[in-house]
């Protein structure tokens, strides 16, 4: 039975963070606050450039903060070493790409299994309810390679929810594919998440995308606006 109990999944607070390109420094996030509870599902939109990207990857931990704080899963990430970083990408984070990022020596059920192996955990029924969802039954033995765009992502939708995770993290997820199969996507990841109580924090320029969520946050001039 899924919980209703919301928990805060991530959080920060007065983050900051900006580049130096030669002599220039860009501010792309400034004293941004923001909290993602559990079950939440959020469009985070803006123009191009304005740090959308660098934010999601500041909450997996691929680049660090400037100022401010982080924290995942109540715990201040600040002091994070690389293990805890990797313990917490395998065991609590999903990340669906643009580009799908597939392991194409692999097939299509080997990819999905992926994060099961790296968490020693076994196929469930919730595995079998993912593929039957995503409609991917047809294809479990085929190299991801040989797969259209649409099946290609409804994969790496499979492999990121596999394990259940508290945190979903999509960065443009539809880019690829054509207004239909960009829909049914939508439709499915939403779906999933909410069957897996799993937080969905998802960049996207589309509107008809941003709809699927329940909220939408802007980002523009270092700033986030609801």
């Amino acid at each position: 039975m899924q919980s209703d109990v919301r928990h805060v999944v991530s959080q920060l607070s007065q983050v900051s963070k900006g580049f130096t390109d030669g002599d220039h420094y860009h501010q792309v996030l400034d004293c941004v606050d923001l909290v993602l509870n559990t079950g939440d599902t959020i469009a985070l939109t803006g123009p191009s450039g304005t740090g959308k990207s660098t934010l999601l990857n500041i909450i997996a931990g691929f680049e660090k903060i400037d100022t401010g704080e982080l924290r995942l899963l109540n715990q201040p990430a600040k002091e994070w070493q690389d293990s805890h970083w990797s313990h917490f990408r395998r065991q609590q984070l999903g990340i669906v790409f643009q580009q799908f990022n597939l392991l194409t020596p692999l097939n299509v059920i080997d990819n999905i299994r992926f994060p099961l192996q790296l968490n020693k955990l076994k196929w469930s029924s919730w595995c079998d309810e993912l593929i039957n969802m995503l409609e991917l039954n047809d294809v479990l033995t085929r190299p991801v390679e040989t797969l259209s765009g649409g099946q290609q992502q409804r994969v790496a939708i499979a492999r990121a929810l596999v394990h259940k995770p508290a945190l979903l993290l999509a960065d443009e997820p539809t880019g690829n594919l054509d207004e239909k199969a960009g829909q049914q996507v939508m439709q499915l990841l939403c779906e999933l998440a909410k069957a897996a109580n799993t937080t969905v924090l998802m960049v996207t320029h589309s509107d008809s995308c941003a709809n699927y969520m329940q909220r939408r946050w802007h980002l523009e001039q270092g700033k986030i606006h609801e």
